[in-house]
């Protein structure tokens, strides 16, 4: 459909002057024109791919989720993006990064990074020379930065990766910086998505949200499940959340949440379970397990999460949330020994620890919402996943290695 509005010579899309795309356009010009004349232009210019997403919303002066919504009856989609991905150093957003760089060769990938304890560079040092990917250290709750960072590249979307995530470290260091970076830095990215008008916010968070479900009971995680945090790190992820509906409820910012359940897979900070059981088993030392290991997760191989992500940045409704699970439960007892049967090590090598406290017995994620809305489900089965994990692990004894000099103490509070 060819858009033919009675512009003025000047402010005719076909014109045949030097400059293109929103340089042709001032404000001074723009003003002149009604709603429906910059939404008519700013399409014509994206059709024409003399601008990309980000200009052609700002032409329009419609919101990104109104623009997206004109796209969207036109049979447009969303062409290009300059993506800032938040947290991309870490063990799920680097693999994210990764996906986005090699998938999408025409998009941008900007990727910052605080580079805490747990965030790496080294994660993503195969693609560091991409053409379409750029790295800046950073924090996000440094709403200066941020702002920096959007300008500069001109970012469409943010998808946030970045969080304080171990539950030990909340417990047993302190909590301030799981609030500081997973409550306020959020409210810091959706202020930025607000300010700039951007298309789109995603906001990872987990199914630890939602509490605890008991050993034994059909009942899942749905999207409707009310919040009952029992720990700091999860009691911060809700707040972020919270803050998510609220600004999409009062100022209509296009943020969709995620809830996930346990991710494995490479690249993951060797604090977490299954990395950390691989490392005592290569080392030849005692499986330490919290309580009677009898508690429950639901486990989602990073690549099925990342592809879940890319759909909901691409494809996900401003304002929903959607759960990811890779329907696999498996007790922590489970995976240690699936651990030390794989290196033909004994089951004696097991050793019960004291429990941890407002340990959640068992989580359950129900992933119907997203299979049938947004046509995901999980491709990995755990039985099939863990060996490649662990063998990925077994190649790569030296980027475990240099996480070990930089972190000596990692769970020296399992005894």
């Amino acid at each position: 459909m060819e858009f033919t509005p009675p512009f003025p010579p000047h402010l005719d899309p076909n014109y045949s002057g030097n400059k293109t795309g929103t340089e042709a356009y001032s404000e001074e010009i723009l003003n002149q024109m009604t709603t429906s004349e910059r939404t008519r232009l700013a399409v014509k210019l994206y059709k024409k791919r003399e601008i990309e997403i980000h200009d052609a919303i700002k032409i329009s002066g419609l919101s990104a989720e109104i623009f997206a919504s004109v796209l969207k009856g036109m049979n447009l989609e969303v062409r290009q993006m300059n993506v800032l991905v938040c947290g991309g150093a870490g063990f799920i957003g680097s693999n994210f990064v990764r996906h986005m760089v090699t998938k999408y060769p025409h998009y941008k990938i900007v990727n910052i990074d605080k580079l805490t304890y747990a965030g790496n560079i080294d994660n993503l040092i195969d693609i560091e020379d991409r053409p379409n990917y750029v790295f800046y250290q950073g924090d996000i709750v440094d709403q200066k930065f941020i702002d920096e960072i959007i300008i500069k590249e001109k970012i469409d979307s943010i998808v946030n990766f970045a969080a304080e995530t171990h539950v030990d470290r909340s417990i047993h260091i302190g909590s301030r910086e799981f609030v500081m970076t997973n409550t306020v830095g959020v409210q810091t990215l959706l202020d930025a998505t607000r300010r700039h008008n951007l298309f789109k916010f995603v906001n990872i968070s987990t199914d630890e949200v939602y509490g605890s479900l008991e050993l034994g009971e059909q009942r899942m995680f749905t999207e409707e499940t009310a919040f009952e945090p029992n720990v700091p790190y999860a009691a911060a992820k809700a707040g972020g959340d919270m803050l998510c509906r609220a600004y999409y409820n009062t100022f209509g910012v296009p943020v969709i949440v995620s809830h996930c359940s346990n991710n494995y897979g490479p690249y993951q900070f060797p604090e977490k379970l299954i990395p950390y059981l691989i490392t005592k088993a290569l080392n030849r030392e005692q499986f330490p397990i919290y309580g009677d290991g009898k508690y429950i997760r639901d486990w989602l191989f990073v690549l099925d999460h990342v592809k879940a992500i890319d759909l909901m940045l691409h494809k996900g409704i401003a304002g929903e949330v959607y759960n990811i699970g890779g329907n696999n439960e498996k007790s922590n007892l489970e995976i240690a020994k699936l651990i030390l049967q794989y290196f033909g090590l004994p089951e004696s090598m097991i050793k019960f620890v004291p429990d941890r406290p407002g340990h959640d017995r068992r989580y359950a994620i129900d992933a119907t919402k997203i299979m049938n809305e947004l046509g995901w489900y999980p491709e990995h089965r755990f039985e099939e996943a863990i060996p490649k994990t662990i063998e990925w692990y077994l190649h790569n004894q030296e980027w475990m290695a240099k996480i070990k000099q930089r972190n000596e103490n990692i769970n020296d509070h399992i005894k």
